[in-house]
């Protein structure tokens, strides 16, 4: 299966100035594909690299060495619209003052298909409704963004991003405002997404078992250089986990022959490692 998605030997380094909490950060000789059809998730500790790394594979930052790739072709090299199209970015957030509907917002996904238009196509309209009705927010289509709850607001943004019809999703922490029952819907319409129309899929999280059981692959970002990448077997070891989050952890097998299972050994002292993240 050929890559879709490639970072080779990619660097960018944020200086002191910039914030990042009045220290400089790195990202350090990143390498690794993605091959079209697959889920990935980015896991790691916080701090590590993980929303920088999707800065840069969605342009909003360049690499200050190295090269990205999507689908042979140098990021840099693409026109605005033509990444547009390709890529979709689902962000943890909107921002707070977003005077539209969530109809307004989802149908925002299909500006890059036509950037001059003023109006919406009824093609648009039916794209927009589908997206809508599979995060289960149709009902919610002319209600202002601004007064969803979080939960809301968060598939409201998945669903303008299934409106893209993109190639590649990228979403940061897609369940982080969810409750259970749609943590669930929203994996398993990735999951649907993937399967039934080969998107590509790269997301950020802080779940291991979401990712362990959700991705075909994991990256695993540590102070900026990627530490572990392969299946969750392969990647979610005691030790590698425990030197990258600093606290004690278990890793079980998982039930009828699943992906492991990894909880906190709460009886464990922390590590210096953790006090020191503190």
């Amino acid at each position: 299966m050929s890559a879709l998605l490639e970072c080779r030997d990619v660097h960018f380094a944020y200086g002191a100035p910039q914030g990042r909490r009045g220290r400089a950060f790195s990202l350090t000789g990143v390498t690794f594909t993605i091959p079209r059809g697959e889920i990935v998730s980015v896991i790691g500790p916080n701090s590590a690299g993980k929303t920088t790394l999707i800065r840069l594979l969605t342009r909003v930052i360049k690499p200050t060495t190295g090269t990205i790739f999507l689908d042979g072709r140098p990021l840099g090299g693409l026109g605005s619209w033509e990444l547009a199209r390709q890529v979709a970015v689902v962000p943890q957030d909107v921002p707070a003052a977003f005077p539209f509907t969530v109809e307004q917002l989802v149908l925002m996904g299909r500006f890059p298909y036509g950037p001059h238009r003023y109006f919406e196509s009824e093609d648009d309209r039916a794209i927009a409704h589908d997206a809508m009705a599979a995060t289960g927010i149709l009902s919610l289509a002319d209600s202002p963004v601004d007064a969803l709850s979080g939960g809301e607001r968060q598939r409201a943004i998945l669903a303008r991003a299934i409106a893209q019809r993109p190639r590649l999703l990228v979403l940061d922490e897609p369940t982080a405002h969810l409750d259970l029952r749609h943590q669930v819907q929203c994996a398993m319409l990735l999951s649907r997404l993937n399967r039934e129309q080969g998107m590509t899929v790269l997301f950020v999280s802080h779940d291991l078992d979401l990712a362990a059981r959700l991705a075909h692959r994991l990256l695993l970002l540590v102070d900026g250089r990627l530490a572990a990448a392969g299946t969750a077997a392969e990647v979610l070891q005691v030790t590698r986990l425990e030197e990258a989050f600093g606290c004690r952890v278990v890793v079980e097998a998982g039930p009828a022959g699943g992906p492991p299972v990894v909880r906190v050994d709460w009886s464990a002292p922390p590590l210096d490692a953790a006090s020191e993240r503190v």
